[in-house]
């Protein structure tokens, strides 16, 4: 019997970058190249005691989203995507993060599969509040 590995939220954020800039319709969209506007905000991940400070009086902050697409609509401002798997849920700050974003008019939504993004992004990009 095959044995199914989990997904990381790695692996899901790869395939959801890889699909968007797959799409030929965002390559052309209101005349503008949307696939360069969904991009990363590394803020995660290990790093040395050095570094976090270095990264902190440069501006991080605890909880931001993993994904940023730079696209205003007749609703928003840009839409923030946090990438969850499995059973896991949003930290304090994340939360914290959303209704930051929420209340400075910012779409925010969180997807736990390449299926959830996609209709996250279709609905967005077609201004569904």
């Amino acid at each position: 019997m095959p044995i199914k590995l989990k997904q990381t939220e790695s692996q899901l954020q790869q395939q959801c970058v890889k699909w968007f800039r797959l799409q030929p319709e965002f390559r052309n969209y209101d005349g503008n190249d949307l696939t360069g506007h969904l991009f990363s905000i590394p803020n995660g991940g290990k790093r040395s005691a050095v570094t976090g400070a270095i990264m902190k009086r440069e501006g991080a902050r605890a909880g931001v989203a993993d994904l940023f697409l730079m696209k205003q609509t007749d609703y928003y401002a840009g839409l923030f995507i946090e990438l969850k798997v499995g059973k896991n849920k949003q930290q304090d700050t994340q939360i914290e993060f959303e209704i930051d974003c929420k209340w400075a008019g910012y779409k925010y939504a969180v997807c736990r599969s390449l299926d959830e993004f996609i209709a996250t992004i279709t609905d967005y990009l077609n201004d569904k509040p």
